[in-house]
């Protein structure tokens, strides 16, 4: 008999769509009033399209609203955006700010109340439970991936070990001797923590490790299997933005059909990413998100750029909240090669599928004799590496004609040897673009 779904709010997880409509509705109807009065921004924005808060009679009306981007952030750098004066924010995060100045993003209590509600609804979702001993090596500072992970771990009554990133071989002790159920990281720095139990030849089946919350980077399900084989674990999905609250705008079931959309908090859309417009239900385009219950940092139509699909059939946990699918890649970093949209996810998914590709790769992308070339360095097993030079191109064609049925394209293909890629503890730089 299979185990109930556990549930951590079933009132709002599990509510009916159109009276979740109607929350949404309100929810947005104030955030509109919120932003008009306190934002100059938004006060700006709907000046140049005539709207007023009270113009919005109803959700179908949201296209009505103007977007906000990474750009008007910056422009509003540091507290421009902020709806609540500097007394009531508790807590700052920001993004690293790697192309220019970060984004700043602050939290009234009750912000932090909310995330760390939605942050428990995931990892309940995912199966962590106040029996377990979360291991989180998330980073800990500006970023909002530990601290969010951390005080929801907290709420759900779980250990947390907040070890933080780095030190591979002082997280696998931690982990044998404090006996980790749950682990937080990047699915990249998963599969780093795998390499090196498979060098210290530690069997993950010692560990206690069951369950994985992976984030903060797009990941294929063949890295799911991936981490599940060789870590001894179940993989869920999360995800979030800083820009919009952190992680727990959505997260994935032990159904795993999709994360689960905090719904009653964000209204999600999709949007053609080049002209702006709303799609119809089950497209693939840009995610755009409002939210609906911020405080200080509220946001309307906030594209994120991640590129997704929803659905909203009813979930086989129960749950009636939209699901969305693995993020694809983004729209701005999405690599166009000749003309061909490629998503690094869809190259991972065919060096999964081939035995003898070891799970770290980058691309190389360069314009020679105006002509755009894409190359794919791949680790490969010592067996393959050091292979005669027969047998080695022999591979080298088996990968670049998978790889040419999936993109439709032709891209080189370079073997390296094992562990020369450089590994990562955060997010995983996997795209060189030297076209610039």
């Amino acid at each position: 008999m299979m185990t109930p779904h556990k549930i951590w709010n079933p009132t709002a997880e599990c509510m009916p769509r159109e009276q979740r409509r109607a929350v949404q509705l309100a929810r947005l109807k104030e955030t509109l009033v919120r932003v008009a009065d306190h934002v100059p921004c938004y006060q700006k924005k709907f000046s140049e399209l005539g709207f007023q808060a009270g113009d919005l009679t109803s959700l179908d009306d949201i296209g009505l609203l103007p977007f906000t981007t990474k750009e008007d952030l910056r422009q509003n750098y540091p507290y421009g955006m902020f709806a609540v004066p500097m007394r009531e924010v508790v807590r700052i995060h920001s993004s690293s700010g790697t192309t220019g100045k970060p984004t700043v993003v602050g939290y009234t209590r009750e912000d932090i109340n909310n995330w760390t509600e939605l942050v428990a609804r995931f990892m309940t979702a995912a199966g962590v439970t106040d029996e377990d001993i979360v291991h989180i090596a998330f980073g800990y500072g500006l970023f909002t991936g530990a601290f969010g992970l951390h005080y929801g771990s907290e709420a759900v009554g779980a250990s947390v070990i907040p070890i933080s990133g780095g030190n591979t071989d002082k997280q696998l002790m931690i982990m044998q001797d404090y006996r980790s159920s749950a682990l937080v990281c990047t699915p990249s720095y998963g599969l780093t923590i795998a390499d090196r139990l498979e060098k210290q030849g530690i069997d993950p089946a010692s560990l206690a490790l069951r369950v994985g919350l992976f984030g903060a980077e797009p990941w294929s399900e063949q890295m799911r299997t991936e981490l599940e084989n060789r870590l001894g674990l179940i993989a869920t999905d999360n995800y979030g933005l800083s820009e919009v609250m952190g992680p727990g705008i959505g997260g994935e079931c032990l159904c795993k059909q999709g994360m689960h959309i905090a719904e009653d908090h964000f209204i999600a859309e999709i949007i053609d990413p080049d002209t702006g417009e709303i799609l119809p239900e089950g497209s693939v385009g840009e995610l755009v998100l409002t939210s609906l219950t911020k405080q200080a940092f509220p946001m309307i139509r906030y594209r994120t750029r991640d590129i997704t699909r929803l659905h909203y059939d009813v979930c086989d946990c129960g749950r009636t909240l939209a699901r969305m699918e693995k993020t694809r890649g983004r729209s701005d970093d999405m690599l166009i090669i000749k003309g061909v949209n490629v998503f690094p996810t869809q190259i991972e998914e065919v060096l999964f599928q081939i035995k003898g590709c070891e799970p770290h790769y980058q691309l190389m992308v360069d314009r020679v004799n105006n002509q755009d070339i894409l190359e794919v360095q791949v680790e490969v097993n010592e067996k393959i590496f050091f292979d005669e030079m027969k047998q080695q191109r022999s591979f080298v064609d088996q990968v670049e004609k998978k790889l040419y049925s999936v993109l439709g394209l032709s891209v080189k293909v370079k073997l390296v040897e094992p562990s020369s890629i450089t590994r990562h503890e955060g997010k995983a730089c996997r795209v060189f673009d030297r076209r610039q």
